[in-house]
């Protein structure tokens, strides 16, 4: 694509350079562009590599743009990978030394070249994640954009890569495409690159194969653990059914690009927890050991994430088509692609039978009490929630924010719009469920595909036509976004849920709730964060860094003197606080309130009568879809 850049020069050509330039044209064709990447670990115990990067193909006569990435993949706020990068040099293809310059703090520029430009630099790398990249002597947990330079004009260009291992049993588990050599892999361009999370260590790997409609697929599982291989089995025996169920929402896996999934799993006490999804693998990061109870613990994880290989990495919204590396990338489609995979995680385990119903009761009780009490809906909606990711996902802040009383996150409130449409869709719609509706956006969006690049990434409003389409009720499907999707409505979940035998309710009913969030410091209590909008101790005018030092007459000298004050008094008693604010004392009533703190709860828990009708209902809605698609 750069071959003949270098001769547009916008002048006209002389008889005498004609010939010149034809031999110019015809070698710069054949020079294509490729990117050559080879990466070490001899420092590894102060959790450093080198990384060598060859350009080939790069225009003459133009400077290259080495750059590393701001942002990555499944993230959607910056994260500036280039501080951990020194030590650059850069050479031509015959290995003289070029010279350097930075013109950004994210970009390195190589002229007087030949074409090919070779960058090496020296990369610290110890927050092993699904975000950032971690290296020592067990292992190097490789996430592409924290790890790799990439060059501008170069996206289409095949990329090769070479590991070289720190010890001999050391493996590699990736979703890079494999050659005969086990350490060198490649990759068609550059966003399946960058895309492609690897772990290098001696892990242990499990494997097995499922076939759809005539087509084999092999899922593997590459586990960097201490659990014993019984550990490794079990916790691949797990897998296997939450596996069965996603594939069984969306009628089969989906087409994986080299037929292979890859679970890459680096349960270690030195990594930090963190699930990221990628288009043919996942990563899996954990201080939990598969030891124990960290098998069930770890499970969500990879459920959440493996449903991403459909919502998200094909089932693409249009802002983040294709990721741009360069900045912040926003967009209002969030609360359906992470919140309704924050739905299908829990969902597809209760399916699998690895929760009950009480269990699936409590675990959605919280994000519906959440959002139905936040005053954050008042600001914005799941739409623009979404587009709050920048700042909220990982994002870094040093000035103090008013996210408590400001945001709810967009898998919060994304998982109870989906719990809410799909207990509508089941209620108001013969035979028509959530699955219904995901396998009716497979078929429309995610399916459209080409050399592994989606073709067809939707917008908010295919959404809604997509709503329209499986319900066909094209004013329900324009009523439910204007209310719950672009308005700030919630659906009325206690008849919804009722239908199943479900019980929405308040967790203390009768009891005081001390809406505000308090520490002890220095004999004293103060108030930590700024106070709930609309709760007792925002309405009596407390705030953050204020320090309480009477609380109804009582000297008060740790937050369990609060509550022990509280806990004498019921909702609508008002008494006398007395606080200082920035060095000034005041006095203020405070009037207690109720705790507004929901619950949901299966019916025989709350000693009440479930009927057949319920038991149906909820059959169809929680039980394995397995049997029903294979």
């Amino acid at each position: 694509m750069s071959s003949c850049l270098f001769f547009r020069t916008g002048r006209g050509l002389s008889a005498v350079l004609f010939p010149v330039l034809i031999l110019l044209f015809s070698s710069a064709v054949n020079a294509q562009t490729k990117v050559d990447y080879e990466i070490s670990f001899p420092n590894a115990a102060h959790h450093e590599a080198e990384i060598r990067a060859t350009f080939t193909g790069v225009p003459i006569g133009k400077p290259l743009q080495a750059r590393m990435g701001r942002s990555s993949p499944g993230r959607y706020a910056m994260h500036e990978f280039a501080k951990n990068v020194y030590s650059v040099k850069a050479f031509d293809g015959a290995g003289k030394r070029l010279a350097v310059t930075h013109p950004n703090p994210y970009q390195w520029d190589v002229a007087g070249h030949t074409g090919t430009v070779k960058v090496t630099y020296t990369l610290f790398a110890d927050y092993a994640s699904g975000t950032y990249s971690g290296i020592d002597n067990t292992h190097a947990h490789l996430n592409m954009p924290a790890t790799f330079m990439w060059a501008r004009g170069f996206d289409n260009a095949p990329v090769h890569i070479v590991f070289k291992p720190l010890v001999s049993d050391w493996k590699v588990a990736t979703q890079l495409v494999p050659t005969k050599d086990p350490y060198t892999f490649t990759a068609p361009h550059f966003q399946y690159f960058m895309d492609s999370i690897t772990e290098v260590s001696n892990f242990k790997l499990r494997e097995w194969t499922v076939n759809w409609s005539g087509k084999k697929y092999t899922y593997r599982l590459a586990v960097h653990d201490s659990a014993s291989d019984k550990d490794v089995d079990d916790f691949t025996e797990m897998l296997k059914k939450v596996v069965a169920e996603e594939d069984a929402i969306f009628g089969g896996p989906a087409d994986y690009d080299y037929g292979t999934y890859t679970f890459i799993a680096c349960y270690q006490p030195y990594v930090f927890g963190d699930g990221m999804e990628h288009r043919n693998s996942t990563s899996l990061t954990s201080t939990r050991s598969l030891t124990g109870n960290g098998a069930r613990g770890n499970l969500g994880t990879a459920a959440h994430e493996f449903f991403h290989s459909w919502n998200v990495k094909r089932l693409r919204p249009k802002a983040l088509e294709p990721f741009d590396y360069e900045r912040a990338n926003m967009s209002g489609e969030l609360w359906l692609a992470e919140g309704f995979t924050n739905y299908y995680g829990p969902l597809a385990l209760r399916r699998a039978g690895f929760s009950d119903n009480d269990g699936f009761a409590r675990q959605f009780g919280f994000p519906v009490s959440t959002v139905i009490n936040s005053p954050a809906r008042q600001f914005f909606s799941p739409v623009e929630m979404s587009m709050q990711s920048v700042f909220a996902d990982g994002g870094v802040s040093t000035d103090p924010t008013n996210r408590q009383n400001t945001y709810i996150s967009y898998y919060t409130w994304g998982s109870v719009v989906a719990l809410g449409l799909d207990l509508t869709l089941r209620s108001k719609f013969k035979n028509i469920t959530l699955d219904d509706y995901m396998r009716t956006l497979w078929k429309m969006y995610g399916q459209y595909q080409t050399n592994g690049k989606v073709m067809k990434p939707y917008t908010l409003n295919d959404l809604r036509v997509a709503l329209a389409a499986v319900t066909h009720d094209q004013k329900f499907a324009q009523d439910f976004f204007k209310h719950y999707i672009d308005g700030k409505e919630v659906p009325d979940f206690g008849p919804l849920l009722a239908q199943a035998g479900f019980l929405l309710r308040k967790s203390r009913p009768g009891k005081i709730s001390i809406d505000a969030n308090l520490r002890d410091q220095d004999n004293s209590v103060v108030v930590n964060a700024p106070t709930t909008i609309g709760g007792s101790f925002y309405m009596a005018g407390l705030d953050r860094g204020d320090r309480m030092t009477s609380f109804d007459g009582q000297s008060v000298k740790s937050v369990s003197d609060i509550q022990k004050i509280a806990d004498g008094h019921k909702p609508g008693d008002t008494i006398r606080v007395e606080f200082v604010q920035r060095g000034e004392k005041k006095i203020a009533s405070l009037t207690f309130q109720e705790d507004s703190q929901l619950e949901i709860v299966t019916y025989e828990t709350a000693g009440q009568a479930v009927t057949d009708a319920m038991k149906k209902f909820r059959e169809q809605w929680l039980s394995s879809r397995v049997s029903a698609e294979r």
